[in-house]
């Protein structure tokens, strides 16, 4: 869109969007592939000069002496970093002050609330987010925008908040797939192009938690699916094997636990500071055993290894993003039940606006790719996803 035309925008707009938790209006770009591209950078990823605050006020004045590894090739690759966009406090649940940008009262989703808010609503081309539950799968859904969180491990962590070691996963918001794959490539350091492969297997899956889907969303993958089928693609039911049934229990207690582990200081440091839902949770995590915590990561590792099952019978998956439309209300941030079990096996997710009711609101689905064809699955998701009713803002 242009610096010019984001500033407006932000002008215009986020007084009450609330998407931007600090801005540099002086910030300036260079020549590479992301020359020209506007980046908002989630509230706990350092972005040097700029405060680092968590979604906390005990952060206020944390201010960042160096890049990200994440911003660093995107700064280096020509991208503009105007700002931090806001989180959900420590990247957990408590909400900031962000409204979902489709229609106000309803939540955006988090913890990379501020993220999807500023991409969706034009205010940025890209934003850097993160997901350890179901943190950009999720905000991307409810706000209308495209979503990738790559296969675990792709993307560098240094200089990004830890919260669980065993699932963290940075990300990126994108306005279209030409920008998002534009990222993924200088993130990743793999340039190669990928031809989208034309005799596609679709998998519709319904999940563990396809019961918490609402009629609308439902209704949204039945009808994007036979937009599918009368498009020429090959779909078919996919059921997943029976240990994914207690693997959305069994990724909360792994965040839970980790992070009580990696922030179990500040909820100690701090107990006036935080709010009630970070100190349960915390306090959550101090309370599981080790045997607890070791039983979780056996059965993710047991799903990990059933990922060949899996796609034995399909290329992609295609799944629903969320339970429905954004709530309404600003005090959650919605159900991670969609996203826990890809979080957990580390897969690529991307999430893409299929529906939109008539109110404005957007219904999300998800693709879903076997960890590491990352790159395959962007290519893939050109065909896929040109049949989806999408929106520039």
């Amino acid at each position: 869109m242009g610096l010019q035309q984001c500033l407006a925008r932000i002008d215009e707009r986020d007084a009450s969007v609330h998407g931007w938790a600090y801005l540099d209006r002086t910030a300036t770009g260079g020549p590479g592939p992301m020359a020209g591209v506007v980046l908002g950078v989630k509230d706990v990823i350092d972005v040097a000069g700029m405060p680092t605050t968590h979604g906390s006020a005990i952060f206020a004045e944390n201010i960042a002496s160096h890049d990200a590894e994440a911003v660093k090739r995107l700064r280096s690759a020509g991208a503009i970093v105007l700002g931090k966009t806001v989180t959900a406090e420590f990247a957990t649940y408590y909400p900031g002050p962000t409204v979902n940008p489709r229609k106000p009262g309803h939540t955006p989703g988090g913890s990379s609330s501020g993220s999807a808010a500023v991409v969706a609503d034009g205010q940025a081309d890209i934003a850097l987010g993160t997901q350890t539950a179901g943190s950009m799968i999720r905000p991307a859904s409810f706000c209308g925008t495209i979503a990738f969180k790559p296969s675990f491990g792709r993307y560098p962590l240094e200089g990004v908040l830890e919260t669980s070691s065993s699932l963290d996963t940075l990300g990126v918001f994108a306005r279209n797939l030409e920008l998002l794959d534009a990222a993924d490539a200088v993130l990743s350091g793999e340039f190669d192009k990928r031809e989208s492969r034309r005799d596609l297997r679709i998998g519709i899956c319904r999940m563990p938690a396809w019961p918490a889907a609402d009629v609308e969303m439902k209704n949204a993958l039945f009808e994007f699916s036979e937009a599918l089928n009368i498009a020429g693609f090959k779909t078919c039911e996919i059921e997943l094997p029976q240990c994914f049934e207690g693997l959305n229990e069994a990724q909360a207690i792994i965040h839970r636990y980790e992070a009580a582990r990696a922030l179990g200081h500040i909820r100690r440091n701090n107990p006036e500071q935080i709010s009630e839902v970070f100190r349960n949770m915390i306090d959550a995590g101090s309370a599981d055993s080790e045997e607890t915590y070791q039983a979780c990561l056996s059965l993710q590792k047991k799903c990990q290894a059933a990922i060949s099952e899996v796609f034995s019978a399909a290329d992609v998956l295609l799944a629903p993003a969320a339970p429905g439309c954004a709530p309404e209300g600003l005090e959650s941030t919605g159900d991670p039940a969609f996203q826990r079990i890809w979080t957990a096996i580390g897969a690529p997710c991307l999430c893409f606006p299929a529906a939109w009711r008539a109110d404005g609101l957007p219904l999300g689905l998800q693709l879903i790719a076997v960890p590491g064809q990352d790159r395959q699955m962007l290519a893939d998701a050109k065909l896929i996803i040109a049949h989806a009713a999408l929106r520039e803002t």
